[in-house]
């Protein structure tokens, strides 16, 4: 190679190398951007982490020892405890002296949208305490709710998780508004467990390619991924926020002249468990709902049965959905009028009666609310930019849990 070719040669490569050198250095400042930003979110305090994983059994659980803050609706800082439930941890064998309540149900019970010590439980136990109920034992409230499980879930839930604490209560708080349909396949079309009406468990969503996917060791890492850096968290967060917002924006539509009293139905808030179907507050008519109400009522006739197996009682509570416990009482009625409805109270007569003509203690909580409400002229539920809809707020899970208690000290825990 002559002179002139080398000359050629070194010309071409110095504009590669300074290409390289380039790309490393952005690479580099990426990187070291990214490491300011990591250490400042972490400096604020900021964590908005992947709380649910696949799981084998009932499709999906929270994540044992999981921590950070839950900002979708309401605003807390969720800890998950080492047996996978938002709660403190409880020693598997009763104390002495104790007198156990184990709570499964599924957002409300797990109750993101409030604070931890904010939550219905700690007023049941205080009211019990206060009556001196269980003969004066020491109350202690184990929460097993995880947000989006239909009874089908729950019922799983007692069987591998509740049962082995030994609680003397067992309390299945149902949210009519989703649970009937959550034990329906039709209606939830979501890999998870669900038992048909004759009772019989069918685990087929493990060959679901979607649950596959969610239980694949690269989802698990993108899970720990997001766990472990507070930049993947933001980027999520900010991905999320925008699609809710997006799905607020995209459900809300002007109201006919004839609607325009009537409250929002859409499903403008978050979190999963929320949106109300009509069709609940009617008796049902169409196969599919005559078949979801049938599973459902399977599953708790069967609950009841394991519950008493194991020496413990059932107690079944029904929430309250948002439009039945509006402070106007008027906007009730006219939505039950839309609808078609003499009242939007159906789904809670129904489970109360079935729950009575089976020995099972029932409280109805829709109609206490709703007088609470009127008459006190506050909503229990909802939270900034969706007030009156949505989860229980802080008030709403006080009036709750002081119900709850009032109703066990009156005859159903002795």
């Amino acid at each position: 190679m002559n002179r002139t070719q080398l000359g050629t040669a070194e010309t071409n490569i110095k504009p590669k190398k300074r290409r390289l050198y380039a790309l490393i250095s952005l690479v580099i400042g990426l990187l070291f951007g990214l490491l300011l930003v990591e250490i400042a979110l972490r400096v604020v305090g900021y964590s908005s982490p992947e709380f649910y994983a696949a799981d084998v059994s009932r499709g999906y659980a929270l994540i044992p020892g999981m921590w950070g803050t839950y900002s979708k609706e309401g605003r807390s800082f969720v800890v998950i405890n080492s047996d996978g439930f938002r709660d403190v941890e409880h020693k598997v064998d009763k104390p002495p002296g104790t007198f156990r309540i184990a709570v499964i149900g599924d957002s409300y019970v797990e109750a993101f949208q409030v604070e931890q010590s904010e939550s219905f439980t700690n007023f049941v136990r205080d009211e019990l305490t206060k009556c001196g109920g269980a003969d004066g034992k020491q109350i202690e409230m184990l929460n097993f709710g995880v947000s989006g499980y239909g009874t089908a879930q729950e019922l799983i839930t007692i069987r591998e998780k509740v049962l082995k604490y030994s609680p003397d209560i067992v309390m299945l708080v149902m949210t009519t508004n989703n649970d009937i349909t959550d034990n329906s396949p039709y209606f939830k079309k979501t890999p998870i467990p669900y038992f048909t009406a004759d009772g019989v468990l069918d685990k087929g969503f493990q060959q679901d390619k979607v649950f596959l996917a969610r239980n694949s060791s690269l989802s698990r890492f993108g899970i720990w991924l997001r766990n472990h850096i507070r930049v993947v968290q933001a980027v999520g967060a900010i991905s999320t926020s925008i699609k809710y917002k997006y799905q607020a924006w995209k459900n809300k539509k002007p109201p006919t002249a004839d609607q325009s009293v009537e409250p929002s139905t859409t499903a403008t808030a978050p979190a999963a468990d929320i949106g109300v179907d009509n069709q609940i507050y009617r008796s049902p008519t169409d196969d599919n709902w005559k078949n979801a109400w049938s599973i459902t009522e399977t599953i708790i006739v069967q609950m009841n049965k394991d519950v008493a197996d194991k020496g413990a009682k059932l107690v079944v509570v029904t929430g309250s959905n948002g439009v039945q416990v509006l402070p106007d009482v008027s906007h009730r009625t006219s939505y039950a009028k839309f609808i078609g409805v003499d009242d939007l109270m159906y789904p809670d007569r129904r489970i109360a009666e079935f729950c009575s003509t089976r020995s099972i203690p029932v409280i109805t909580l829709a109609p206490l609310l709703g007088d609470y409400a009127a008459r006190e002229n506050v909503v229990l539920h909802g939270f900034e930019g969706n007030i009156g809809y949505g989860h229980w707020n802080q008030r709403g899970h006080k009036v709750a849990g002081e119900l709850i208690g009032k109703k066990l000290c009156e005859g159903i825990v002795k």
